[in-house]
């Protein structure tokens, strides 16, 4: 893992974590799995949503459960892949469920930057995983690290909570009441239909921003990739 690439406002922030022993056994065991064979996403990518969306910039949280486990899917945002990967289907529901909500045809790429860049944290409840095999990175550490993560955001003024999958659920009671809290069934096809489906987050988000004075997001995508 790559501690560079964390910005300054974060690493600052984690300090305490970033150098405690339970981090550096972490650490450890991720460099023997990659010894050991593909680990999802590449060491450069597993900080990126803290990379592209530094702290002060936080408005929403998305918290997902693992990265994605198949070749050439994750780079570090939840729920986005690059834009010349088939989009998931997870994110086409995603997609199909922002269409039903704000009427935003679904973009052709699953991309996520855009939605980064505007303040929307795309956290996994665990940054990495094991090729081809889901969970097999769970109960190694990651939870407390994303633990630590979600306590700084609570601190801010104003964030929208979006929490998809038990995983994700199991961190509503760090969250303060002040904060929009938004929990549903994750949006993979086995469960999309359990709560996810009609749950219309993009617009209580939105509509939570514009009542604490901030603009919304704008969750259209860009049908090119970012410059």
């Amino acid at each position: 893992m790559n501690l560079n690439v964390i910005p300054e406002c974060w690493r600052e922030t984690l300090k305490d974590n970033l150098t405690s022993p339970d981090f550096r056994a972490l650490q450890q065991f991720v460099s023997r799995e990659r010894d050991a064979g593909p680990v999802f996403p590449p060491a450069d990518d597993v900080f990126a949503a803290l990379t592209m969306t530094p702290l002060r910039r936080v408005r929403v949280l998305i918290l997902g459960q693992d990265p994605y486990h198949d070749n050439g899917q994750a780079h570090g945002l939840s729920f986005s892949v690059r834009h010349d990967i088939k989009v998931p289907p997870s994110l086409r529901n995603i997609y199909k469920e922002l269409e039903s909500d704000l009427r935003i045809p679904a973009a052709k790429h699953g991309c996520l930057e855009s939605w980064a860049q505007q303040g929307v944290l795309l956290l996994n409840t665990v940054l990495t995983v094991r090729a081809h095999e889901p969970n097999s990175h769970r109960k190694r550490g990651w939870e407390e690290f994303t633990t630590r993560v979600i306590e700084h955001v609570n601190e801010l003024p104003s964030v929208a909570f979006v929490l998809w999958g038990k995983p994700a659920q199991k961190k509503a009671t760090l969250i303060h009441e002040r904060h929009l809290l938004i929990q549903s069934s994750h949006p993979s096809p086995l469960s999309a239909r359990r709560g996810f489906i009609g749950s219309r987050p993009f617009s209580q988000i939105n509509d939570f921003l514009q009542s604490n004075d901030q603009p919304p997001i704008d969750w259209r995508l860009d049908e090119k990739p970012l410059q």
